[in-house]
């Protein structure tokens, strides 16, 4: 008897595949009348359909992408270290040009470098300033 059918419901109701479905030979009959979704569960529950191990590796684990784009920082945290770095730079240019070290266009340069992000430490803005040639 063809109990494909039978299968299928059987795999929907008990939410597993249909290959690991398996239903025992001496109690074919009462499976085959079984019509409901509750019906199936009842007979699992009585062990007239049985459900076989999950075969092969349940967990393939992936490799985990470590990409620029995938850095988790808090964004507060990031704003806080650029509003320091920033205040700290544009702080050490106005005395600069104070000092009579960098004129107005340099300054400008600089300070647009700075919102750019190009100096990355005071120490590295200091040596870009002595590379000017003053």
């Amino acid at each position: 008897m063809n109990l494909g059918k039978k299968k299928i419901l059987a795999a929907k109701a008990l939410k597993v595949g249909k290959k690991r479905i398996v239903f025992l030979n001496t109690r074919l009959d009462e499976i085959k009348e079984a019509i409901t979704k509750q019906d199936i569960k009842d007979l699992e529950k009585e062990g007239a359909i049985m459900i076989k191990g999950v075969k092969g590796r349940k967990k393939i684990n992936k490799r985990k992408k470590k990409g620029v784009g995938k850095i988790k920082k808090k964004v507060n945290t990031r704003k806080k270290v650029y509003v320091t770095l920033t205040r700290k730079l544009r702080k050490y240019v106005a005395e600069l040009k104070k000092i009579g070290k960098l004129n107005q266009e340099e300054a400008k340069e600089i300070r647009k470098k700075i919102r750019n992000r190009f100096f990355k430490s005071k120490a590295h803005l200091k040596e870009y300033v002595g590379g000017l040639g003053k």
